[in-house]
């Protein structure tokens, strides 16, 4: 039986609106929104902060959107950013600034562009301080600043840990000693140490203060060792801090996956920050050893906003750790990225000022964050600039980056 051309045309669109395709498909491949790399593996460091990804996994939410998931616990923030550019891990758990480290080769980090298609929390990291301190009246930046002096004097300077040295922990270390009147570069020694190792370099006195994540400043309490000095909401309410890092060459070739793996974090994140229950439920899984391997109640106490300093005083904090948010979190805003750029330029990691505009849109995704955001009715903010002041009273709003970096008084 031979067709005309119009039954020839009516029959394969049947046949297509059957087969589950358009009714319109013209043949050929059909564009689907299936990942085109199903099986991701996602690298996380032992951090609070790592749990939209690990609970993402927990919840199913990666096989939902058609993501088959590994977890790769790593050992360093060094090891993260590697595993990443070798292409062995296709996403990852990330401080902010190491997007922009790798893409512009800052601090012998090899060049690979990277890109940041959302924020995984905000707030919720600490400035610890060894209790040795306290014996030498020393509990706020001001009482530290004469023992700096003196150490600096002596020819052995105070030393502080961070964890990464473009990275979050770095740039709030660098700023809260700055605020003091400490410069970093010549009045202390910074040293880097991985996360779920600063409680045990400062038990054997190798620091006299750290920067980090949750939830070893808390640790650092319960072991006895340290007290909290400040919190990083208290340097800047509302920061920036992990981040979901994915390079440039996966997302160019995989659009569909890097999508379905971002909702299926924004997913995780909503629902940690749901209620009450879901927050302890989630506690009990990354405190597992498969993830940050520590106790429960090293986790669940400040995750709640329930603080403590380890010296009898405790408050609630409104501006605990938060991984949603109403989407507030996630949004990836370029002044974040710039003022990340400005404390590279302020400390001497970059020569020159950059265009930072324009780096920051390059690594910042606001159009992907954008599509994943429509696909599950999350709200996106109006404005990819935000105005924040910060402890020492210096306002950030991203409108002149290269005043503002060049405005400090206590700088490289």
């Amino acid at each position: 039986m031979r067709l005309s051309r119009r039954e020839l045309v009516t029959t394969s669109a049947a046949a297509a609106v059957l087969a589950g395709l358009p009714a319109r498909w013209p043949g050929g491949v059909y564009a689907s929104d299936a990942p085109e790399h199903p099986k991701v593996r996602v690298g996380i460091i032992a951090l609070t902060d790592c749990s939209s990804i690990v609970m993402a996994h927990e919840l199913g939410l990666f096989k939902k959107h058609g993501i088959e998931s590994t977890i790769s616990k790593e050992a360093s923030w060094a090891v993260i950013r590697d595993r990443l550019t070798l292409g062995e891990n296709q996403a990852t758990h990330m401080l902010l600034g190491t997007p922009y480290a790798a893409t512009m080769g800052l601090q012998g980090s090899p060049v690979k562009p990277m890109i940041i298609p959302c924020y995984l929390n905000r707030n919720g990291q600490a400035i610890t301080l060894t209790k040795a301190l306290l014996d030498r009246g020393a509990r706020t930046p001001a009482q530290i600043k004469p023992l700096a002096l003196e150490a600096k004097a002596k020819g052995s300077p105070m030393a502080f840990a961070m964890t990464y040295p473009p990275g979050t922990h770095a740039m709030w270390m660098h700023y809260w000693l700055a605020a003091a009147g400490i410069n970093p570069l010549s009045g202390a020694k910074l040293i880097t140490v991985p996360p779920p190792q600063m409680v045990a370099n400062m038990r054997v006195g190798n620091m006299d203060g750290f920067c980090v994540g949750e939830p070893w400043n808390h640790r650092a309490i319960m072991d006895g060792i340290g007290i909290t000095a400040n919190t990083t909401q208290d340097l800047w309410k509302d920061h920036p801090e992990k981040v979901l890092g994915t390079s440039a060459e996966f997302v160019k070739k995989n659009p569909n996956t890097t999508r379905a793996v971002m909702m299926a974090v924004l997913e995780a994140s909503q629902w940690i920050d749901a209620s009450l229950s879901n927050k302890m439920k989630m506690a009990e899984t990354v405190a597992g050893k498969a993830y940050v391997n520590t106790s429960v109640d090293a986790i669940n106490q400040r995750i709640l906003g329930r603080y403590q300093n380890g010296l009898g005083k405790t408050w609630d904090d409104p501006n605990h750790m938060k991984f949603f948010n109403d989407g507030a979190v996630n949004f990836p805003y370029l002044s974040d990225g710039m003022w990340f750029l400005t404390q590279h330029k302020r400390w001497g990691l970059l020569k020159e000022h950059p265009d930072y505009l324009a780096v920051a849109k390059q690594i910042n995704q606001i159009d992907l964050y954008k599509q994943a955001a429509s696909a599950l009715k999350i709200n996106v903010p109006k404005d990819v600039l935000r105005t924040s002041k910060l402890i020492d009273g210096v306002v950030w709003d991203g409108k002149d980056p290269k005043k503002y970096a060049d405005g400090f008084a206590i700088k490289a």
